[in-house]
């Protein structure tokens, strides 16, 4: 037997991650929104409307789910049967003032500690734990040299005043987290404009203020290569990375433009499922960003974010294939305009996926070179 459940997360201003939990209505006990998949509706679609159902949750649904747990679900007759449960990420837009199950549940919004503490299911224990990566510990040798900088500089002055002339090493990991932020910004902007209404022109303007931002990071990133004399890695590296980072909300703000000139105002499922896939490789690389700063003692976790990264991306290709079939079928022997345009979307939706890939390829590299 298997079912669906969404992991409804949200940012906090300072980056940490918030998991909403509910109440299992018998015992009471701290569990995730979830239940059977729903005839007719997609795995993340299903887990979406149970994450509305029972915590009164809406939210930008990925496809692509983050892994699975299994649990014993008793019967009414006292026996049980072993269910996999399938997890898909839910980033929170809001919550209902009322829903259908709102006086069977209670909810809490948890860190991922204590969120990883309070479910009873190993499996889903670890789905939790790994959700977002704990922040990097400088290796022994690197805060080892860092003593020995500071002691000998502060007895032998001669070397003190040696070292203040020596280039600084940047702000590179400083500017790459920033970068990341923007993108994270960007998808959740770019996936409540794709949810349609009367928000486009705000959402469009705030992708735009987004990638105007990423554009000051870029430059500021591309003028430390210059005038830096110590890299952490190789200069090459630097530029490709930050420049796959940036030509993601690039694509982004292409995107936000062709709604804008053709005046779009509704939008395809899968226009909307591959926006929750940006949303969610955004949120991967923001994860992976911190990691760079002991890339080393972190090969292993950067490893399983780029990997997940990749996949979401082949999973994203699926969804542009079949969103252009379904755009064809229906506009293809009458507006040709409309399909024109909505495969315009499509392709700068695959572009912006592209990138992740790229941003993940550019990771992988720089993993491999300084495990």
């Amino acid at each position: 037997m298997r079912q669906i459940a969404a992991l409804p997360y949200r940012v906090e201003s300072d980056g940490s991650l918030r998991l909403l939990m509910i109440t299992s209505r018998e015992t009471r006990r701290w569990v995730i929104p979830k239940g059977n998949r729903i005839r007719g509706l997609p795995a993340h679609l299903a887990a979406a409307h149970e994450a509305y159902e029972e915590a009164g949750v809406s939210g930008i649904a990925c496809p692509s789910a983050i892994g699975a747990y299994r649990y014993l679900k008793r019967r009414k007759d006292g026996s049980t049967r072993e269910v996999a449960v399938d997890v898909f990420p839910l980033a929170f837009v809001s919550q209902a003032d009322e829903w259908p199950e709102q006086s069977e549940r209670d909810t809490r919004w948890f860190t991922l500690a204590d969120a990883a503490d309070a479910v009873e299911e190993a499996e889903l224990k670890a789905i939790i734990a790994s959700f977002k990566a704990d922040a990097p510990v400088a290796s022994r040798g690197t805060r080892a040299l860092l003593w020995v900088r500071r002691n000998i500089s502060e007895r032998v002055p001669m070397l003190r005043w040696f070292h203040a002339l020596m280039p600084k090493q940047g702000r590179f990991f400083e500017l790459f987290e920033d970068h990341a932020a923007t993108l994270v910004a960007g998808a959740d902007a770019l996936a409540k404009l794709l949810q349609g209404g009367t928000s486009i022109e705000e959402h469009c303007r705030e992708i735009i203020a987004r990638e105007h931002e990423a554009d000051e990071i870029t430059r500021e990133v591309l003028q430390d290569v210059r005038r830096t004399f110590v890299t952490p890695f190789d200069r090459s590296a630097i530029t490709d990375l930050i420049g796959s980072m940036d030509d993601a909300i690039d694509q982004m703000h292409q995107t936000a433009k062709a709604i804008t000139l053709f005046e779009v105002r509704e939008f395809e499922q899968e226009m909307r499922d591959m926006s929750a896939i940006i949303v969610e490789a955004a949120r991967i690389t923001a994860d992976a960003m911190p990691l760079l700063r002991s890339i080393g003692r972190n090969a292993p976790k950067l490893h399983e974010l780029t990997e997940r990264l990749v996949r979401i991306e082949g999973h994203a290709d699926e969804i542009h294939d079949n969103g252009l079939k379904a755009l064809f079928r229906a506009h293809g022997d009458g507006n040709a305009m409309n399909f024109i345009v909505g495969n315009e979307i499509y392709n700068h939706l695959e572009k912006i996926v592209d990138r992740f890939e790229d941003v993940a390829n550019e990771i992988q590299g720089l993993a491999i070179d300084h495990a």
